[in-house]
């Protein structure tokens, strides 16, 4: 429930960063109808199309950090991931990207990404709308990169799809506001949250190393006797409501002599 819950946070947090960044996409869409509903409802299915792919992400990453913690490593997943979202914020330059120009060689697949953006801007429909969500969500972005990270350091697919689907929602509200309405936030505003966002980036980081390390601090860095023992009460609490549910199941209905 906790990851759940950061993740949602996140989201909102960096829906702000999202203004600046991708606010000028938010404000071109084609959006498809002449009312007001069907103008909300492509905006809808654009920020949709972003969380899918979020989705698509945090499964592929989620993967990996089970994988990894199968093999028992996954005191080293929570190192690298917390060195890794520390790394997003020093080398901000790697994420960079300008829709309308042609990246250095090696980016064909972003270079695809922009062509296709590019030509469903021209046109107007519900699909395209989803469709440039889609796309949309797989150009490079700093903060984008640090959820999945936090995502693989979950060490399980399903709770790193769940934390990027409340990531991806989390951006919707303030996006979409924008899509409909246009850039109403100032840059006072967004400059504070974009100098804020890093700060929060590194202190996650930073927990995620900690949590590695297992220094044995109470919440923070807890010793692996310590996770392994929270870890069998939690299996044993499940087995005993298991069982709990599994013997009032079989016990036979009664009734009296008489029938009743």
């Amino acid at each position: 429930m906790e990851f759940i819950i950061s993740g949602l946070i996140l989201g909102l947090i960096t829906s702000f960063h999202c203004v600046g960044m991708c606010g000028p996409i938010a404000i071109a869409l084609p959006l498809h109808g002449s009312t007001k509903l069907q103008k909300l409802l492509g905006g809808i299915l654009y920020n949709l199309g972003r969380t899918v792919t979020y989705m698509i992400m945090g499964m592929v990453f989620g993967l990996i950090g089970q994988g990894l913690g199968a093999l028992g490593f996954q005191r080293w997943v929570s190192i690298i991931t917390g060195v890794l979202m520390i790394s997003t914020v020093f080398f901000p330059s790697i994420f960079k990207f300008s829709l309308g120009g042609v990246e250095k060689k090696g980016f064909s697949l972003i270079n695809a990404v922009k062509k296709g953006l590019r030509r469903l801007f021209s046109t107007k429909s519900y699909l395209s709308l989803f469709t440039i969500g889609l796309l949309n969500g797989l150009l490079p972005c700093g903060p984008l990169y640090s959820a999945l990270i936090i995502s693989t350091g979950t060490g399980h697919a399903v709770s790193s799809v769940l934390f990027m689907m409340m990531f991806g929602l989390g951006t919707i509200p303030l996006l979409l506001v924008v899509t409909i309405i246009g850039n109403f936030v100032s840059g006072a505003i967004r400059n504070k949250v974009n100098k804020a966002l890093p700060v929060v980036i590194v202190i996650i980081g930073i927990l995620f190393i900690l949590r590695g390390l297992e220094l044995g601090i109470p919440y923070l860095s807890p010793t692996r006797e310590k996770i392994e023992m929270k870890m069998n009460k939690t299996k044993k609490q499940q087995e005993g409501q298991t069982a709990e549910y599994s013997n009032h199941d079989s016990i036979p209905e009664t009734r009296g002599c008489c029938g009743r």
